[in-house]
């Protein structure tokens, strides 16, 4: 293993939590994004040589994982498989420190978003990713993530000021 191969691994890993956050915003089931986070690492060891040196590690593997996703459902749909419902276990990329209840109440109304809104305010708001940058992962134009977000956040403020009041 080369000292360049062994640094980038070492970030890999430091990534993982970002990316089993955002695998969990995309499949919406801890296992189902348990599989997508082994998926997208495979594909990254995989295809190392093709990460450019300078180029922002995160966003490649974001993208990779978001190419993965659209693999799965893909084949999903052509087998016409039925994703398993939650279980009630212990979610892995929630730690002991981010079990309080307004998370749980945020990570519910996110899920109750528009995938492409979901994924906007994952990529941006949760995972702290620039707009240049989510609008890279996600294949789209700035302006178009803008407006995902904005409709994203809107539905996320309505959402949680619903249940609040109840």
């Amino acid at each position: 293993m080369t000292a360049d191969t062994e640094e980038i691994s070492v970030r890999l890993v430091a990534l993982l939590p970002r990316l089993r956050r955002f695998a969990r915003s995309l499949s919406r089931n801890q296992h189902d994004a348990d599989d997508l986070v082994q998926l997208a690492m495979e594909r990254a060891l995989r295809g190392l040589d093709q990460f450019r040196a300078g180029a922002n590690l995160a966003s490649w593997l974001f993208g990779i994982m978001k190419n993965a996703w659209i693999d799965t459902c893909r084949a999903r749909t052509r087998r016409a498989e039925v994703a398993l419902p939650e279980d009630s276990g212990e979610h892995p990329a929630i730690s002991a420190v981010d079990s309080d209840a307004s998370l749980w109440s945020v990570s519910a109304a996110m899920s109750k978003l528009p995938e492409e809104q979901r994924l906007a305010v994952a990529l941006v708001l949760v995972e702290g990713m620039s707009y240049k940058e989510a609008a890279a992962v996600l294949e789209i134009p700035i302006g178009t993530l803008t407006s995902r977000l904005a409709r994203g956040r809107e539905a996320l403020a309505a959402t949680l000021r619903t249940e609040t009041s109840v």
